[in-house]
């Protein structure tokens, strides 16, 4: 099975365990994520996806997110690297983008909305509480590098905020990102656009249900142990 069939695989069975059915014959009959451009995507923890192309690679941490399905701000933790050879590039705020469940895109929040919504600090607070590993790199990208497109003005020792970050494959960029959703945060297929000098990738994941998430808990390790024993082959 090639890494992308395995991957597909993998995300048909999440739906699949979200909808509390696991047999065989459903699979095949269930929506699955289907990105637009050619990429290899996958899960690495519950609430961790992955995703890369010949040119950039992303991961995202969307726990606080799903966890704020009705809330008007969503936060995502993301990680995003060259894959080598790529030349270094810079990438701006506005490569990235949210695709909502009505298939609808969302810019990232500017600076100035990101201040002026006084409850952020919090929402900042809970991610720290929460707090997914995402640290997922390919083994060159050695050297720490932050996604600062955002300084929270509550804090004592303020920060800059900047516009754009500076990527090559020997970086592991890390940073949080904000959009504030029309409508508020709904449940269902969401996809977060990166979009490189040549190429975007799209990264799915999903807002859960209570009652989907119970159930994708319960099932979660033996979905992990599965995915690890397929993707060693």
């Amino acid at each position: 099975m090639s890494a992308r069939s395995m991957c597909v695989v993998i995300f048909v069975a999440l739906v699949a365990i979200s909808s509390g059915r696991v047999g065989a014959q459903e699979l095949e009959n269930l929506e699955k994520p289907e990105p637009t451009v050619p990429e290899i995507f996958t899960l690495t923890g519950e609430f961790v996806r992955l995703a890369y192309n010949n040119e950039g690679y992303v991961t995202l941490g969307y726990r606080v997110a799903n966890d704020s399905a009705g809330e008007e701000w969503m936060l995502l933790e993301v990680g995003v690297t060259l894959r080598a050879p790529t030349k270094g590039q810079k990438m701006m705020r506005d490569a990235f983008s949210l695709m909502l469940p009505d298939e609808s895109t969302i810019a990232l929040a500017t600076q100035e909305e990101f201040g002026d919504a006084g409850h952020l600090p919090a929402l900042n607070k809970r991610a720290s509480m929460v707090h997914d590993n995402i640290n997922y790199f390919p083994v060159q990208a050695n050297k720490p590098c932050v996604i600062g497109f955002f300084s929270d003005p509550t804090k004592q020792v303020r920060t800059i905020s900047y516009d754009e970050v500076d990527l090559s494959s020997n970086r592991a960029c890390l940073g949080r990102i904000f959009f504030h959703v029309p409508g508020k945060i709904q449940t269902g297929q969401h996809y977060l656009n990166v979009k490189f000098e040549n190429s975007t990738v799209q990264v799915p994941f999903r807002i859960l249900t209570k009652e989907e998430q119970k159930e994708f808990k319960k099932k979660w390790k033996g979905l992990k142990k599965e995915h690890d024993a397929e993707y060693k082959k």
